[in-house]
Order: structure tokens, then C-alpha cells, then sequence
């Protein structure tokens, strides 16, 4: 961007949790953004570990990232030490965050905070900039931990009433408690302590469809004194519509037959052992059913074991987050892999495979040109980043 315009320019800066599933809809959303308004500045803030995972992904010149230290302690990530790590994203990247404030050029115009990072809406406040609050999940699930935490607190016999929570049913209030008594309560607690943080902003955003969760968000309209929109599926749906050179793995699954193709996705949480991953392999290859798998690592050594009968492909994570890791404990045999698969695969699960493909309609629509999603992104550039 200019350097002239800097001065009068619409300067977002943009602070997502740090990992993969919270920093990549970050970025779509800002390309989102950029796609309807291109004069806006954006930085996002990321922890110092991640410019080398994210420099090289396609992004406009207006969009610059910065770095922060990363000042949360080092773990070998399992769910042993996870809630360690969520406290320190909580208390640890307040400070250095502010510091990035005072440095960068120019004047920030408004913040948009991933929620589970909630110093981020404190700086904000303290320093009278307006700020966003950003979801990366469904609304279900914040509408779930939104009134659980208030319930919980205030009135917690009403939890056990059945359709208390508009759009929840009560067995899954029922899980989320099974869940916090069975996993680390201070783990519910911080997450319940981000969502209390959102009354303090001045905007709400989910990576959701407003047909597909309309009872849920219409609900949390009126629990807030300010906007809450949904802007669609904060994924990279732009960028594939642009894109005429495809992949090999692309192009063999634009010749494969409707709905036969089955997606994996271990993400980045999970280390998989090698021989896990032959296991794996094994199981969809007995399994008949042709996949995409995206892994983190040995890419190139699984897709030579699957040779020339092309049943499948297995591709690379774009960003590959290292450091962030767990372990999968138990060896799941092929033969357990390949009867989930064909059962999961069983074109006579017409009722499934009916609903997925009326979600996806319904998702189209929604960020086609004139759909609810856009017309939410928008708004929200009209009525939160450039208002008076």
C-alpha cells in the first residue's frame, strides 16, 4: 500500500489464537474483508514461531504480518499439558501485545480478537480502540458455553430443564458437563471466562452460516447490545474459484465419480506414529474406497506405497505447525479402518449424504454474490470499520 495513504488510512490489526485452526480463518477473514474493501490496512499479529509457517501463503499487499515474542512456555503438546498452554495464551501474550501497539504505523482503527485470546479485548478497552470478537467454531457450541457459564453461576437447577438454551438440547449440556467433570475444569473455566469477555466488545462474528444456525444466532441477538453476524465458512472458497492450475490431486478428483471420495484430516494436534500410518493406509486400501488424505509429514513415502493403482492421494498441510503436537497412544488396526470406512462410505446412507448436500447448497448460497454472508461482511465493514 502507498506509504502517502498511510496516515488516513482503515488500520485493522487482527489477533488470532496461536494455532492452525484458529490463524488460517483469521486470514481468510481478512482476505474476506480485503475482497469487498481493498484500501483497508491489516496486520495480524502472530506469536514469533509462525512468519515462516505463513510468509509464503498468497495474501494481498495489504495484508503485512507482525510478530510478537513468544513468550509461552515451551510444551510437548498432549492432553496433559494442553491446559497449561491455553492458561498461558490467556496470560501470557497481554503485554507484548500492547508493545506491539505502541510500534506499529499507523494508528490502529479497530482490533478483531479471537475470542480465546481475551487480553486482546482488555488492550482494546483500555485503550478506547473498538474491537471484534471473532469465533472460530459453530454458534452452537458459544451459545452452549455462553449459557452453561451463565446458568452454571447463577441458576444452575435450570440446566436440567429441557430446551433451556434455545437451539441446544439438553443432552448436549448434559455431555458438556460429563466433559468437565471427566477433563481439566480449569480448562472449561478459561474457556468460559473468554466467552464472558465478549460483552466487552463491540462486535460478533462467527465462521457460520446464518440459514444453517439461525435459531442459535437470532438467540444471541438479543442477548448483546451489539451486532452479531455470521460470515460464512472463514476458508479460502475465493482463492479456489480464481485458481485454474490445479494440482495433480485435484485434477484426479475432478474425475472421480460424485460423493465417492473420502476426505482425512488427522489436523495438527495428533502425532501419528509411522507404523499408524501404514495401518491406516492399509485399512483404506482393503477398504476399496477412494481418498484424500492431507497429513502432516511423510507425504511423498505414502503416496509411493499406493503406486499406480491410483486409489487415492495424500497431500501436505499448507502450514505444518511443529511444535504443537500430542500422541495417538493406540495402534487402530486396518481391518477396524476398513470397516468404519465402508460403513461411513455406504452409498445406502442416503439420509447423511441427503443433509450434507443440502448443507452445502445452503453454504454456496450464502457466499455467492448477494448471500447472507456477504451481506454480513458488509455490514460489518460499513458499520464497524469505516463508520464515523
Amino acid at each position: 500500500m502507498d506509504s502517502e495513504r498511510l496516515s488516513d488510512v482503515c488500520h485493522v490489526v487482527a489477533m488470532p489464537y496461536p494455532g492452525r485452526s484458529h490463524i488460517n480463518p483469521m486470514m481468510n477473514l481478512c482476505k474476506l474483508l480485503l475482497s469487498i474493501k481493498n484500501d483497508i490496512l491489516i496486520t495480524i499479529v502472530v506469536t514469533e514461531e509462525w512468519p515462516g509457517f505463513i510468509d509464503s501463503t498468497p495474501k494481498p499487499d495489504n495484508i503485512r504480518i507482525c510478530s510478537i515474542p513468544n513468550v509461552i512456555h515451551s510444551y510437548k503438546f498432549d492432553g496433559a499439558t494442553f491446559p497449561g498452554f491455553y492458561e498461558d495464551v490467556m496470560t501470557e501474550l497481554e503485554a507484548p501485545f500492547e508493545q506491539l501497539l505502541d510500534r506499529l504505523q499507523p494508528q490502529v482503527t479497530a482490533i478483531i480478537a479471537d475470542i480465546e485470546v481475551m487480553s486482546t479485548i482488555r488492550v482494546a478497552n483500555r485503550r478506547n480502540i473498538p474491537v471484534a470478537s471473532f469465533w472460530t467454531m459453530s454458534a452452537s457450541f458459544f451459545s452452549t458455553l455462553y449459557h452453561f457459564g451463565l446458568y452454571a453461576q447463577n441458576q444452575p437447577s435450570l440446566l436440567d430443564q429441557e430446551n433451556i438454551i434455545p437451539g441446544i438440547s439438553s443432552a448436549e449440556v448434559d455431555e458438556l458437563r460429563t466433559i468437565s467433570r471427566r477433563d481439566n475444569p480449569r480448562v472449561l473455566q478459561l474457556a468460559l471466562d473468554c466467552i464472558s469477555s465478549v460483552q466487552n466488545s463491540q462486535y460478533l462474528l462467527f465462521t457460520s452460516v446464518h440459514e444453517i444456525e439461525h435459531q442459535v444466532i437470532n438467540t444471541l441477538k438479543l442477548k448483546f447490545p451489539f451486532p452479531v453476524d455470521a460470515i460464512g465458512p472463514a476458508i479460502p472458497y475465493m482463492d479456489l474459484k480464481r485458481n485454474s492450475n490445479k494440482a495433480e490431486y485435484l485434477q484426479w478428483l475432478d474425475k472421480q465419480t460424485k460423493n465417492s471420495v473420502l476426505y482425512i484430516s488427522l489436523g495438527s494436534f495428533l502425532m501419528v506414529s509411522k507404523s499408524q500410518m501404514d495401518e491406516i493406509l492399509a485399512g483404506l486400501q482393503e477398504s476399496g474406497v477412494r481418498f484424500l488424505w492431507v497429513a502432516r509429514e511423510e507425504t511423498t513415502r505414502l503416496n509411493e506405497l499406493i503406486g499406480d493403482d491410483r486409489i487415492g492421494y495424500v497431500v501436505k498441510w499448507k502450514i505444518v505447525e511443529e511444535w504443537k503436537i500430542g500422541k495417538m497412544e493406540k495402534l487402530v488396526r486396518r481391518d477396524e479402518i476398513a470397516e468404519v470406512v465402508k460403513r461411513f462410505m455406504d452409498l445406502e446412507n442416503i439420509e447423511m449424504r441427503k443433509r450434507a448436500s443440502e448443507i452445502g447448497g445452503v453454504c454456496q448460497q450464502a457466499v455467492d454474490q448477494g448471500g447472507s454472508s456477504i451481506r454480513n461482511l458488509d455490514h460489518f465493514i460499513r458499520d464497524f470499520l469505516v463508520s464515523p
